[in-house]
């Protein structure tokens, strides 16, 4: 039976970039993923920010650099924000990026199993017996701690009864060539006719354009997450660029938001989109998940060296989560207040006030992709129009 310090489900990015961490502070490693290859299937925006570019130095999976967005109100007004001197964020192939991230743990040390996957896994004392189903037959090992990054459907996760992210959203995306737009911007699309409570986007990825909305099924009305798109698609008023695309792939997937009351028992641990850190403001797991990885991995790195991974010690790994709960959601309280929670008319009126010089001055100022949480606030104190939406938003103040 093989022995490794961790075993890692799931060889995304972020069990990648968890694969290669553990391996710099020391520890074996065994990455288990059930597909075939790395980055397939693709399920993702494919947006990756500067900083956990800077994590990785994968600058040769970058598609185009995103500096701006053209935001569309219901009615099809556009606000353009960004400047070109400062990249906001990068566009990627997953499949270069994924594999990249893989790879690096490979040339650190990770043992990496493809068409595998786990069917069982029994905690005990001083180690996890997992069961791995392969193209060979059974195999068995054993590890110190058991990583779930697996996923929205993390099986860990469920396994394990380690409980729900807080939010799952509806993502459904097809790429597509034929979209003009503008260099170095995406765009972005709101109403409740294409996107209710949340937008839908046109992301510019080198030759092709990534075109997608998202949502929660108790907004739907009924309707399929295709019917959305494709309404957003046959709507002149908000976009004529969308006249010549032709469709060449689609790709469906949940979002997961709302960390997991407890993201480690003994001897495991949910990371990323198994975690439910996707950030609730744009559905973007990349970053969010890096950041938990370089949170988390020096504690249980200790751990793992004295075989310590018991309730007591996972009672600190789970609450060293605590920051970054409360900043989620205070980011998606932000997103109800100034999204989720307005008619198509107020967000009409949002988009008047934001088309104004010195706020859209404020937002290139203040505003983050990764950290909405300044600008919202700083909008809810100097601009009077946003005074009103104080009390909605109060909740997004106070939290932290």
């Amino acid at each position: 039976m093989d022995m490794y310090d961790v075993a890692v489900v799931g060889a995304g990015p972020v069990g990648g970039y968890l694969a290669r961490r553990l391996n710099e502070h020391g520890h074996s490693v065994l990455l288990i993923e059930e597909h075939p290859e790395i980055g397939r299937p693709f399920q993702c925006a494919g947006l990756v920010n500067p900083k956990a570019m800077e994590m990785v130095g994968l600058e040769t999976s970058v598609l185009t650099s995103i500096w701006g967005a053209n935001i569309h109100s219901p009615l099809g007004n556009p606000v353009s924000i960004g400047n070109p001197s400062r990249i906001r964020t990068f566009s990627v192939c997953r499949k270069i990026f994924d594999e990249g991230v893989v790879a690096q743990a490979i040339r650190t040390g990770t043992d990496l199993a493809l068409s595998s996957k786990v069917v069982a896994a029994e905690v005990y004392d001083e180690y996890v017996e997992i069961d791995i189903e392969t193209n060979e037959g059974l195999r068995h090992a054993k590890c110190k701690l058991l990583c779930g990054a697996d996923g929205a459907h993390s099986w860990v996760r469920r396994h394990f009864k380690m409980g729900r992210p807080k939010e799952m959203m509806i993502g459904f995306q097809i790429e597509v060539t034929g979209y003009d737009g503008d260099e170095g911007m995406l765009d972005m699309y709101t109403g409740s006719s294409i996107a209710p409570g949340f937008f839908s986007w046109a992301i510019p990825s080198g030759s092709t354009t990534r075109i997608g909305t998202w949502t929660v099924a108790k907004r739907m009305d009924g309707r399929s997450s295709e019917d959305y798109l494709n309404y957003l698609l046959s709507n002149r008023l908000l976009n004529s660029r969308f006249h010549n695309c032709t469709e060449i792939g689609r790709y469906c997937g949940p979002v997961p938001s709302g960390i997991v009351s407890k993201i480690a028992l003994p001897r495991v641990v949910l990371l990323g989109d198994a975690a439910g850190v996707c950030k609730p403001t744009t559905g973007g797991g990349i970053g969010p998940g890096f950041e938990q990885v370089e949170l988390v991995v020096p504690m249980i790195s200790g751990y793992i060296t004295s075989n310590a991974l018991g309730g007591r010690q996972m009672k600190r790994v789970n609450s060293i989560m605590n920051d970054m709960r409360r900043k989620q959601r205070r980011k998606k309280a932000l997103r109800d207040a100034f999204l989720t929670e307005m008619s198509d008319d107020e967000l009409e009126g949002i988009f008047s006030v934001w088309a104004r010089p010195d706020v859209t001055e404020l937002i290139n100022e203040v505003g983050e992709i990764e950290n909405p949480i300044p600008l919202g606030i700083a909008m809810l104190k100097e601009v009077p129009e946003f005074r009103r939406l104080a009390s909605r938003a109060a909740k997004a103040i106070l939290w932290g």
